[in-house]
């Protein structure tokens, strides 16, 4: 039997507080507003009964709760955290989903800044992180990115939360690919076939767990990753890419990051690095920060 722990993570809106679990919960997204919505999830109604329970967003391996301005989040968080713990290791239904019953999943395309991108976005949740390949070799844990490399105009794919984004080789042209791109992840979606293997992505999550855990970084750094989670991540992930923070070099106050998707080999990623966010690092930080580099390019 599984045993689940719960992480929170502040969101930015204040009322709204994410519960994270160390495992998948739901296949599908959901949201109560009341306790009479939540009929067919037992876990909401259980929250229902939590006063300051305003909404109940349930998605992928997270709780999302929006309170009433009766408490605050640092009063109750830790009880709620707790009772989410013992309420899942009990074996507590979540949602009860029909299984028999095919989600449609439709899927449309976005253009995104980098001209050899395009981010192809679904009505429901894929996948709960981020996943990155390369090539065919580091997409063993993904059929879906495997199938993806057999088409020879696919040369990256990154998956995060409800879209994919695919890089191609320059030979190809989107007016003569995508729409054979976005009918083929429909279909496989549609399908019910796994994006990325369960438990791999279940230790993926717990890697990821203990990569962000900024405890044992320096005031600065902690600072940084914050900045980058509540400002610039929101702003790249609309892009099809992913920014993860690296380092910090005090001695040369230089900020190190991972650039993903999109956002990787993009002609305007140096402009949005140097006018955006080192602009913003600077302003929020003044001087501690010199320079933030992307290590991979």
């Amino acid at each position: 039997m599984k045993e689940f722990n719960i992480t929170t993570v502040e969101t930015a809106n204040p009322s709204i507080l994410k519960f994270e679990a160390n495992h998948f919960l739901v296949n599908s997204n959901y949201e109560y507003k009341n306790i009479d919505e939540a009929k067919d999830s037992p876990l909401a109604q259980q929250l229902f009964h939590l006063p300051f329970v305003k909404t109940v967003y349930i998605s992928g391996n997270f709780v999302a709760l929006e309170r009433y301005d009766i408490v605050s989040w640092n009063d109750v968080k830790d009880e709620v955290a707790q009772n989410l713990v013992e309420y899942l290791n009990s074996g507590g239904a979540v949602v009860q989903e029909d299984t028999n019953k095919p989600t449609p999943t439709t899927v449309y395309a976005e253009v995104t800044p980098n001209p050899s991108v395009m981010k192809y976005v679904a009505n429901r949740m894929l996948v709960p992180q981020t996943f990155e390949f390369k090539n065919i070799d580091e997409a063993k844990d993904s059929k879906l990115a495997t199938a993806l490399f057999h088409f020879p105009f696919v040369k990256e794919v990154f998956f995060d939360n409800n879209y994919i984004s695919i890089t191609k080789f320059d030979r190809a042209e989107w007016e003569e690919i995508s729409m054979e791109l976005r009918e083929f992840l429909r279909n496989y979606l549609n399908d019910g076939k796994e994006v990325v293997d369960t438990a791999s992505a279940e230790a993926s999550i717990n890697l990821t767990e203990q990569v962000q855990n900024t405890e044992n970084l320096d005031k600065t750094s902690q600072q940084i990753v914050s900045i980058l989670d509540e400002y610039v991540k929101p702003a790249v992930a609309s892009d099809g890419g992913n920014i993860l923070f690296q380092s910090y070099e005090e001695d040369s106050k230089t900020v190190n990051v991972i650039l993903q998707g999109a956002c990787s080999g993009c002609p305007s990623s140096t402009f949005t690095l140097k006018n955006g966010i080192e602009t913003m690092l600077k302003n929020m930080l003044g001087e501690k920060v010199n320079q933030v580099v992307a290590i991979n390019g």
